[in-house]
């Protein structure tokens, strides 16, 4: 593949898949702002309170979503068709298990769980109704995640972001409806967020009526040899979100102790606007691992090094216009999720917006090198560099950070934790390109 036909793809696969992430990930953000409005500091700590459940939903249907695709489109550049078939057939049955562990819990386990994250008195009971609504809809979550994966790989880029933005704006226009004129509460907010993957896969379904797709469901007789190297590729995507969410309870934790309800609330607009940022980078990611992956599978080297080098250098202008943005409207954007107009939210908002966001361009290199590694079938320094940002840096060094400098040193917990993890990622990345295996 020419250089200029590698950035073309490049682009054409990004510009979809980032717009389409940052209107996934406004899934949550809409949900922060109409929550703060609706329902004050109380509602954005316990939304807060159970967003890393929500991370744990989309984790593994990026698990299976992302490993499978990636298997998926090796398989299709190796022309092996019923082999993708059957990897796309066990991703299916991979997602029913899940899916019925996820209703389980909503069932029987929401009210445990809340009170595990931290929950107490009014703030337990929203949280719980939350948890519950959100887990019965964990099937229609984990589909959504699956199917963008897959029709993006089967050359449906367009398809796939108009389905992300599709749900989401609807989300968001449930979220206004079911919150304000039909005063539903925090049981608005989590419906609206809930029935937005269901609108996505209705979008979706256009790729199988138009009969573009090139994969479809086998029935076929379980193998480890097909189901392993999904997970094993998709394992990178299922930490990224994983760990956020733990990162998320253990902040949660530490800021409790630090500066109560309102500390937390604070850090739910930090926190929930960190996720449409991240959603940048892993936009970027996914959206050069169809290329990767199928340059792979060709052994074509020169394309697979060109496009991660378009990714980093995306990454770090978008980081510069990022941080530019915070730097200079942090305290308007804490405003707008203020509505009580409380000066010590405002406050410590305020100084997160801009002491957290100093990790934007570590971050973003970290999140592309790891699916880099995952799409050319390197999953082993995916997994360190996922397992690395996600929990053994991190978690230590807010720990650290906070005993130190007590709420600022969990605001440069992130940076600090990203800036590391950096070192390490290009080390491995350097040491895979020299290794012959």
């Amino acid at each position: 593949m020419s250089a200029q036909t590698t950035i073309k793809e490049f682009f054409r696969y990004t510009l979809s898949n980032v717009c389409g992430m940052i209107g996934l990930s406004c899934y949550i953000l809409a949900d922060t702002f109409f929550v703060a409005q609706g329902l004050g500091a109380d509602g954005l700590a316990a939304l807060n309170l159970a967003i890393p459940v929500y991370s744990f939903i989309h984790g593994c249907g990026l698990l299976l979503g992302m490993g499978g695709a990636t298997r998926y489109s090796i398989f299709r550049g190796q022309r092996a068709d019923q082999t993708a078939d059957q990897v796309f057939s066990h991703v299916l049955h991979g997602a029913a298990v899940l899916a019925a562990a996820f209703v389980g819990l909503g069932l029987f386990f929401s009210g445990p769980i809340a009170a595990v994250l931290g929950a107490e008195g009014d703030i337990f009971a929203m949280t719980r109704t939350y948890l519950r609504v959100l887990l019965l809809f964990s099937p229609a979550f984990l589909m959504n995640d699956i199917l963008i994966c897959f029709v993006r790989n089967d050359n449906g880029p367009q398809l796939s972001m108009a389905a992300m933005l599709t749900g989401s704006f609807a989300n968001i226009l449930m979220d206004y409806v079911f919150i304000f004129p039909l005063h539903m509460g925090i049981a608005g907010a989590v419906l609206a967020t809930g029935f937005a993957p269901i609108i996505g896969l209705c979008i979706l379904s256009w790729h199988f009526l138009q009969k573009k797709d090139h994969f479809s469901y086998r029935r076929t007789a379980f193998s480890s040899k097909t189901l392993l190297p999904v997970i094993s590729l998709g394992i990178p995507s299922l930490i990224t979100e994983v760990a956020s969410g733990i990162v998320m309870i253990v902040f949660n934790i530490l800021i409790l102790g630090l500066a109560g309800n309102v500390g937390v609330a604070a850090y739910g607009v930090t926190a929930n606007l960190s996720l449409v940022v991240t959603a940048i980078y892993t936009g970027i990611a996914q959206g050069m691992q169809p290329i990767a992956s199928q340059a792979c599978g060709k052994g074509d080297k020169t394309s697979m090094k060109q496009v991660l080098r378009y990714a980093i250098v995306s990454s770090l202008l978008l980081s510069f216009c990022i941080y530019l943005a915070f730097l200079t409207l942090a305290d308007p954007i804490v405003g707008l999720f203020n509505r009580e107009g409380d000066l010590q939210l405002q406050q410590i908002g305020t100084t997160g917006l801009t002491l957290y966001f100093t990790a934007m361009p570590f971050a973003g290199v970290n999140i592309i090198l790891s699916m880099y590694m995952a799409s050319v079938a390197k999953p082993l320094p995916a997994q360190i560099i996922s397992l690395a940002r996600g929990l053994f840096v991190i978690l230590p060094v807010a720990v650290l950070l906070a005993r130190l400098l007590g709420m600022p040193g969990v605001w440069l917990t992130y940076p600090a934790a990203e800036g590391i993890v950096m070192v390490i990622g290009i080390a491995l990345y350097l040491f895979s390109i020299r290794s012959p295996h």
